[in-house]
């Protein structure tokens, strides 16, 4: 039997885990969609599957098995607890939360769940460690194939910001990816940060600095930069290179097409960040739905892993705020 999926939220995100769960996803199958805009939940929905404008309905429901959590930011800590109290597996997007609070609230309840059943319920959507590249990449430094890593450059650049994107959450939502991937990527949890901005572009809406330069010192001095400019225009990249002892490793610039014409050589690059993690979010997508069906722990993310990205969050936050000081992290 398939696994009966629900999934909460049916924007662009929860829109695209509804096609890979009902397309390319083997043992999974869409049966509810809840959304607060019910033309939006019927739109993305599978003909087959309920809709509501109530995730508690879907959470609840005997039609579920397991949940998908692709709703906005600041709801994710209250669902996946809503999941918990129905002992339903649920695979949250990314953040866990937006702040500590609720995130050290989150892993408490998974870290009672573990005592008292011996296994977690949560999964968090940090793709970007099923992505090949990535994982190539990972490879390629702890095998120590140039040496013993250097320094980090990661490149985040999107073509427009989100409607109400502060500096904050660009933090919180955008580079938290990074903030996850590095310390996955070093085996080496970040210790100390800093955030500086310089001239923002003209298309940054109040509230927002664009673009931030951001550094993450890791516990074995490894250090890392990332440029995150969220109002780029041009469309959506993502780079990540290991500089090291004897040479750099670096991951392949992706374009959706090459052309060659009049003398010249153009690529058209993505609007947005699907194309480039299509094969991460799927990979990912099919690791949870397999561990769900042969019983055994999906090897995706979990609470602790969305604490610690909250926790160095925070203190980029925390620099933001203090003109670009360097700030610790910390995790007691």
């Amino acid at each position: 039997m398939p696994i009966r999926v629900g999934v909460v939220g049916a924007g662009i995100m929860g829109a695209d885990h509804i096609r890979n769960l009902s397309t390319t996803i083997g043992g999974a199958e869409v049966t509810f969609v809840a959304d607060l805009d019910a033309e939006r939940a019927a739109a993305a929905a599978p003909p087959s599957a309920r809709i509501t404008t109530d995730p508690s309905e879907l959470i609840n429901s005997s039609e579920v098995d397991a949940v998908v959590v692709a709703s906005h930011d600041s709801t994710h800590a209250g669902l996946v607890l809503e999941c918990f109290e129905a002992m339903t597996p649920v695979l949250c997007e990314k953040p866990l939360a937006p702040t500590v609070l609720e995130s050290l609230e989150v892993v408490a309840a998974d870290t009672d769940m573990l005592a008292a059943t011996g296994a977690s319920l949560l999964s968090l959507g940090f793709m970007r460690r099923f992505d090949p590249g990535y994982v190539a990449l990972r490879q390629a430094v702890q095998d120590r194939v140039q040496g013993e890593p250097l320094i980090v450059h990661c490149i985040s650049r999107n073509a427009s910001a989100a409607p109400g994107t502060t500096s904050e959450s660009a933090i919180t939502n955008s580079a938290i990816h990074e903030l996850d991937i590095i310390p996955w990527l070093l085996d080496s949890p970040i210790t100390e940060v800093s955030w500086q901005a310089g001239k923002s572009t003209r298309n940054a809406l109040a509230g927002l600095r664009d673009p931030a330069f951001m550094t993450l010192r890791a516990a074995d001095g490894t250090l890392t930069t990332l440029e995150l400019y969220l109002n780029a225009q041009y469309g959506y990249t993502t780079r990540c290179e290991v500089v090291s002892e004897h040479g750099t490793t670096a991951l392949q610039e992706s374009a959706l097409l090459g052309i060659e014409q009049q003398g010249s050589r153009q690529e058209q690059i993505p609007a947005d960040w699907r194309p480039r993690f299509a094969d991460a979010y799927r990979l990912q997508l099919q690791a949870w739905i397999s561990a769900l069906m042969q019983g055994e722990k999906p090897t995706l993310a979990g609470a602790q892993d969305g604490l610690n990205a909250s926790l160095v969050a925070q203190a980029m936050i925390q620099s933001l705020h203090s003109d670009g000081a360097s700030t610790k992290v910390s995790y007691a």
